[in-house]
C-alpha cells in the first residue's frame, strides 16, 4: 500500500499536559482510514498539527513522501490538506461560491476575477454531483447537509489530498448520511486519501477500510476493519473490556408522574399525548426535525404551548423552566454548548447551579460546600477531570456530558428530559451514561428520552414512541419492536 500521508512519533504537549505522546499514523490514496478513540484520545490535537492550527513538539510527517510542516491552516490546504470539522467553519453571510473559493480567490491585475470565481465554484459542485447548490446562494440560508457540501466542494477546488471529516453526520438526517457516505466513496475512487473521525461503530464499519485506534496521545492498534469486531476496537479504545454497553437491572413500574395530553406547540409539535411512570425509560424515535426536541422543550417551558395539557404529578398546565425545577423536572439539552452548559463557568458552577440550598446558610452559598458537593457529584459521575474549580471548557465532550447530567442528579429531579443524551461522545463514556440512566430507573425516577440512535432506544428503553411530522405515535414495549419498525413508523407519509 502506498501512503500519500505518513505521521510518525508525533509528539505535542500543552504545558505539564501530553495530548500526543508519540502517534503514528498513514493514510492512503483512494482508501477511507477511520481514526477512533475516546473523548481526550488525542484525535482532534493530531487532526489540528496536520492542518496547521498546531505545531508538533517532535516527530516528522510526509506528504507524498516530502516532508511536510504547514506553517497555519492556509499553508496546509494550499498542499492539499483540508480538515472539516464537526462544527462547519463557513462565512454565512456570504454567498456559497464565495466560500468555495475563500483564501484562493482567483484574481486578474490585482481585481477579483468574479467570472473565473462563478465557474470554479458551479464546476466544484458539479464535481460532488450538486449542480442544484446556487453558487449565489448566500450560505446560512442552506441546510446544515448542503453546507456540508460547500466544505467539502471548497477541499475540492483547492486540489484536496487529503481530506479529514471530523464527526461529520453528527447533525445530518438519513437520506443526508446517504448522500455523504455516497459521495466519500466518490472521492475515495479519484484517489483521495479520507479520514473518517467518528464514535459511531456502524458509521465505522460502513465507510472505512481500515482502522486507527488512538488512547491517551498514543497508536495503540488498528487493522483492516473487515478484520476487526466492534469488541476489539471497543477495548482499543478503552484499555478495558467495557462492561455490558446497554445495562438493564430489575425496574419497577409505579404511578404515572408526567402525562400529556394532545400537546401542540406554535408549530410542533401536534396532538402529543403520553404518559411517563416512575420506574421506566420512555424512548421518543424519529428524524430530525420530525418535532421531537420541541416536544421535550414545550414540556419544560422553553417553548410556547398553543393547547393541551401537560400535567406533573398532580400539577396541570404550561409552566416556565423555573416552575420545572421545582416541580423536579430537570432537562439535558442537545445543544450541549449554547443551551447545556454556562461556558464561562467552572465545573463545579455547572453542577449546582441549579440547586444552591444547602450550600451554605440562608442567602449565602459557600465555596467549601460548593466544591465538596461537586466533588462528591464529580466521583459518583465519574468525570475526569483535575480540579472542580477549572473551566468547564477544559472537559471532553463526554465529561461535560456527565457534568450537565449530574446537575439534575445534584437537583434530585424525579423527572429526566435527555435530548440526545450521547450525541458526539465516545463509546466508554456512553456506557457510564447509560448505566446512569438505568440507575435512576431502578431508583424509581423517570426518564423521557429522545435520540437519533435507534439502537440506543432499544437498549436502553422499556417503551418507544415514533414522532412523525410533529404527531407523537403510540407507545410500543421495546420487545415488539425493531431497527426496520421503527424506522417505517419514521418515514411514513400519513
Amino acid at each position: 500500500m502506498t501512503f500519500v500521508l505518513s505521521m510518525s512519533g508525533i509528539r505535542k504537549s500543552f504545558g505539564a499536559t501530553v495530548a500526543l505522546a508519540g502517534v503514528d499514523l498513514q493514510a492512503a490514496a483512494g482508501e477511507v482510514l477511520a481514526l477512533v478513540g475516546e473523548n481526550g484520545a488525542g484525535k482532534s490535537t493530531l487532526m489540528k498539527t496536520l492542518s496547521g492550527a498546531y505545531k508538533a513538539d517532535a516527530g516528522e510527517m510526509f506528504l507524498e513522501g516530502q516532508p511536510y510542516h504547514p506553517a497555519n491552516p492556509h499553508a496546509a490546504r494550499h498542499a492539499g490538506v483540508c480538515m472539516i470539522y464537526q462544527e462547519l467553519s463557513l462565512a454565512p453571510h456570504l454567498p456559497v461560491e464565495e466560500n468555495i473559493l475563500l483564501g484562493i480567490e482567483p484574481r486578474r491585475f490585482g481585481i477579483m476575477d468574479w467570472k473565473t470565481v462563478r465557474k470554479r465554484a458551479a464546476d466544484a459542485l458539479a464535481e460532488l454531483g450538486h449542480k442544484d447548490i446556487d453558487p449565489r446562494a448566500i450560505t446560512g440560508t442552506l441546510s446544515i447537509a448542503r453546507q456540508q457540501m460547500v466544505e467539502i466542494a471548497r477541499a475540492i477546488a483547492s486540489g484536496c489530498k487529503v481530506l479529514v471529516l471530523d464527526e461529520p453526520t453528527s447533525s445530518l438526517a438519513a437520506k443526508d448520511i446517504e448522500r455523504l457516505f455516497h459521495l466519500i466513496r466518490t472521492l475515495k475512487d479519484r484517489g483521495c486519501a479520507i479520514i473518517y473521525i467518528s464514535h459511531i461503530l456502524e458509521e465505522v464499519r460502513e465507510i472505512s477500510q481500515r482502522v486507527t485506534v488512538l488512547r491517551d496521545g498514543k497508536s495503540v492498534g488498528g487493522g483492516a476493519t473487515a478484520e476487526l469486531t466492534d469488541s476489539e476496537i471497543v477495548k482499543l479504545m478503552a484499555g478495558r473490556d467495557v462492561e455490558e454497553l446497554y445495562p438493564r437491572t430489575h425496574r419497577q413500574r409505579s404511578e404515572p408522574v408526567l402525562s400529556l395530553e394532545n400537546l401542540s406547540g406554535k408549530t410542533l409539535p401536534r396532538d402529543a399525548s403520553l404518559v411517563l411512570h416512575r420506574g421506566e425509560v420512555f424512548g421518543i424515535a424519529g428524524l430530525i426535525g420530525s418535532g421531537r426536541t420541541e416536544l421535550l422543550r414545550a414540556i419544560f417551558g422553553l417553548d410556547p404551548v398553543a393547547a393541551g395539557a401537560i400535567k406533573v404529578e398532580h400539577v396541570t398546565g404550561p409552566a416556565s423552566p423555573a416552575v420545572r425545577w421545582n416541580q423536579s423536572v430537570g432537562m439535558v439539552s442537545e445543544d450541549r454548548k449554547r443551551e447545556g452548559l454556562a461556558l464561562s463557568l467552572s465545573i463545579e458552577d455547572n453542577l449546582v447551579l441549579s440547586q444552591l440550598r444547602g450550600l451554605g446558610p440562608p442567602g449565602f452559598v459557600l465555596p467549601r460546600k460548593v466544591r465538596k458537593t461537586a466533588r462528591e457529584w464529580i466521583q459518583k459521575s465519574r468525570v475526569k477531570c483535575r480540579e472542580t474549580g477549572d473551566s468547564i471548557n477544559t472537559l471532553s465532550g463526554g465529561n461535560q456530558q456527565k457534568v450537565a447530567i449530574a446537575r439534575l442528579l445534584h437537583h434530585d429531579c424525579d423527572v429526566l428530559l435527555l435530548d440526545e443524551p450521547t450525541r458526539g461522545i465516545d463509546v466508554g463514556a456512553k456506557a457510564e451514561i447509560y448505566r446512569t440512566i438505568d440507575d435512576l430507573a431502578r431508583q424509581g425516577k423517570a426518564v423521557l428520552m429522545v435520540s437519533s440512535y435507534l439502537p440506543e432506544l432499544l437498549g436502553v428503553c422499556d417503551r418507544i414512541a415514533v414522532m412523525s411530522r410533529g404527531r407523537l405515535g403510540p407507545a410500543h414495549p421495546v420487545g415488539e419492536v425493531d431497527e426496520l419498525s421503527l424506522m417505517t413508523e419514521a418515514t411514513k407519509t400519513s
